[in-house]
């Protein structure tokens, strides 16, 4: 994974909302989709933006454990 890697910033893809905010909302997903007093397209659609919220927690964490790497890999700091 080369440096040019580490400009595709995950926060550029998710509306400048941080793990925190992300996380929040696949939380009040699951709450909502735990209520059972949906129909089931609605449930679908529930499904799908959580699914697409974990995506985005996902593609965060991951950019952060492999920027990380580097750091750890070389011995030192690098800006991106």
């Amino acid at each position: 994974m080369g440096k040019e890697d580490f400009d595709k910033n995950p926060e550029e893809h998710a509306d400048g909302r941080n793990l925190e905010e992300l996380l929040e909302e696949v939380e009040s997903v699951l709450e909502r989709l735990e209520q059972g007093d949906i129909s089931l397209e609605e449930s679908f659609a529930l499904y799908e933006q959580g699914i697409r919220g974990l995506k985005l927690c996902n593609d965060k964490i991951d950019f952060v454990e492999k920027k990380m790497a580097v750091i750890n890999s070389e011995g030192n700091l690098e800006k991106f």
